[in-house]
């Protein structure tokens, strides 16, 4: 059995995985780490550890204390030149970040074709697939979360308060909101367009992927977990 996490700014997430069959799941914040023993204390036989780690070294260390099961060091993935399939065009691939590179190799898996890979949490990514596999690059951009509070803390008259979307806002907490959602469905929509095939599924991934869903007139295909799919993918590749 596997144990899969994804560490990220915000949330740390969890699976426990037998082979293909995906028996548990869970979150936790990153900033209570240290609480991930306790949290997975009646996980079991654990006999690998696969990590995408991009919250730090002190993260790290508090997934290396962790005591579950009979497995060895954590595995901590890191993007490669070529990995299950997809080719890293970055300019210094160990450079492109771990969740990333997962979700890049989860999509092209799922997709199997040229896409647009989307994973929106504390910051939204949006990365390229060409047709035969290789990671052509991407955007980094706040998320609909950050892109809120960075104007509320920026600016003395904008308080941060819960929106809701409208094409033409008439107050400030709609004004936040639906300016957040523009903007990263414009960006999504810039990039799709780039690729140059209206065809092109956006697989689409993170917290708010339920919110930019309905904002997109694109192909989409949502998953969940997309970084831990991608993730096992990896574990798996490592193993055969």
């Amino acid at each position: 059995m596997r144990l899969l996490l994804d560490a990220g700014n915000t949330r740390i997430k969890w699976a426990l995985v037998s082979g293909d069959e995906w028996l548990r799941r869970g979150d936790s914040p990153t900033e209570r780490a240290e609480e991930l023993s306790q949290q997975l204390a009646d996980v079991g036989e654990v006999r690998q550890i696969w990590v995408s780690n991009v919250a730090g070294e002190t993260v790290a260390r508090h997934i290396r204390e962790l005591r579950v099961g009979q497995h060895g060091e954590p595995h901590f993935i890191v993007a490669r030149t070529m990995q299950c399939g997809v080719r890293n065009g970055y300019d210094d691939p160990a450079q492109l970040g771990s969740d990333r590179w997962a979700a890049l190799i989860a999509a092209w898996h799922l997709a199997g074709r040229g896409c647009l890979v989307v994973n929106s949490g504390t910051a939204t990514t949006v990365d390229a697939l060409s047709a035969t596999g290789e990671f052509l690059g991407g955007l980094i951009l706040p998320g609909m979360v950050l892109m809120q509070r960075s104007l509320s803390a920026s600016t003395a008259r904008i308080r941060l308060a819960q929106g809701s979307y409208a094409a033409f806002p008439k107050n400030t907490a709609d004004a936040l909101f639906s300016g957040a959602i523009q903007a990263s469905c414009g960006a999504i929509g810039r990039q799709h367009a780039l690729l140059d095939d209206a065809g092109a599924p956006v697989v689409l991934g993170g917290g708010a992927a339920e919110i930019l869903r309905e904002h997109l007139n694109l192909p989409l295909l949502v998953v969940d977990n997309l970084v831990l799919q991608g993730i096992l993918l990896i574990a798996q590749e490592a193993s055969e």
